[in-house]
């Protein structure tokens, strides 16, 4: 049975909120304020989800997409929405999430490039993307989102000549070399023996982070602001590359001292930009294949790679880094989804090193993490929604922290 309902604001994940009855119903591919008959598709204790049955009236901001596969590949959830107005719901999300737990900031600044034709990175599975909700193929010769490289690969390779299994792409004007496929391979397995549950095991080539690439088939190499970073195909590195030149001027600017620290550093992406600025820097990244990058990326510049967890670096290393270089002048934090890790937190409050630059790609761990920072004495100075991903609900962020 279907309900007529009014869309009220976007919450994070791109769902817009209504209510039935006093009861939240998340409504996927809506604007707000629009009028909408809809029916229930999933019902939980707290709350539905529910689905589009006829927009009885639309917003002004509603617009056709331009993808053939718009709601079915997991990729973009907004493209039914004006780009200037997503832009401002991604805005309010953010605001809301530091409003929901009291922290008070400055007008949020909005960095925007290009909303088309600006992602390098792709994952494939079997030459295809993947339907949202399901393992179902989409085999598409056209991104509208996708960088100029990685359409030409699209165009020109059928998918039933592209790699099986999972691959990586990544494709930019600016990339040595212009494109990237990783070519799939069985990771070895073999039997453990003994054990309580005779296990297998996988079996994976533990790199040295002080040392050559893994692999120079998988190595890519970006020119970013006069600077070349390298990196694996199969590893992370940011998809829209001219946000990236813009993202990397914020975290840098104004930072200069004898020692920085850039907690979960990847492959180096902001030290080969603070190298310059700094006397001293001090990497701390778990993933050591990352490291390997970082090492070469960074070269014979004065600094210190730690291949371990934050948590197991500020328990095992952090007092004796201080001791040997100083304090830190700054530092710069880029951690994963789930924020930042209780003993580095911990320590950033404890030892308060007088500029943070932090950046999120999680609003709700990111505000959870700052309420504890704000707590410890520390004033943000500003807040920056870095628009890596137009045509999607996702967000990213980077806040300017000072110890007072």
């Amino acid at each position: 049975m279907s309900t007529t309902i009014i869309a009220e604001k976007m919450v994070f994940g791109g769902d817009c909120l209504a209510k039935i009855d006093g009861k939240n119903v998340f409504v996927p591919y809506a604007v707000p304020g629009e009028k909408l008959e809809i029916e229930t598709v999933e019902s939980r204790k707290d709350y539905d989800i529910a689905k589009i049955v006829n927009i009885v009236e639309p917003s002004p901001k509603r617009i056709t997409p331009e993808c053939p596969y718009y709601q079915k590949c997991g990729g973009c959830n907004l493209m039914h929405i004006d780009y200037d107005f997503q832009v401002e719901l991604r805005k309010k999300i953010l605001s809301d999430c530091f409003e929901k737990y009291r922290i008070e900031i400055p007008e949020i600044e909005c960095v925007t490039s290009q909303n088309t034709l600006y992602r390098s990175r792709f994952q494939l599975h079997d030459g295809a993307l993947e339907e949202r909700h399901s393992n179902e193929k989409i085999y598409i010769d056209h991104c509208v989102i996708a960088d100029e490289a990685v359409n030409a690969y699209f165009a020109s390779v059928k998918a039933t000549d592209r790699p099986k299994g999972r691959c990586h792409i990544f494709g930019s004007k600016c990339a040595e070399p212009e494109l990237s496929v990783s070519i799939p391979h069985e990771k070895n397995r073999e039997e453990k023996k003994g054990g309580k549950n005779n296990k297998k095991l996988k079996h994976y080539i533990r790199p040295k982070y002080a040392g050559n690439i893994i692999d120079p088939s998988t190595c890519v190499t970006v020119n970013i602001l006069d600077k070349k970073l390298s990196f694996d195909v199969q590893g992370f590195f940011q998809s829209n590359i001219k946000m990236l030149e813009k993202t990397v001027k914020l975290v840098t600017d104004g930072l200069s001292g004898q020692n920085v620290l850039d907690m979960y550093s990847g492959c180096g992406t902001f030290s080969v930009f603070l190298e310059d600025k700094f006397n001293h820097l001090t990497l701390v990244e778990h993933n050591r294949a990352a490291l390997v990058f970082a090492e070469q990326n960074l070269k014979l510049k004065n600094h210190d790679s730690y291949g371990l967890s934050g948590e197991k670096w500020v328990k095992e290393n952090a007092e004796s880094v201080i001791k040997q270089n100083g304090p830190f002048d700054a530092v710069v934090i880029d951690p994963p989804r789930s924020g930042m890790e209780k003993a580095v937190l911990d320590y950033l409050c404890r030892t308060k090193p007088s500029r943070i630059r932090l950046l999120s790609c999680d609003p709700v761990t990111n505000v959870r993490d700052l309420k504890f920072l704000v707590e410890a004495g520390y004033k943000i100075k500003r807040v920056f929604l870095l628009d890596f991903y137009p045509q999607t609900s996702h967000i990213e962020s980077l806040c300017y922290l000072e110890s007072e």
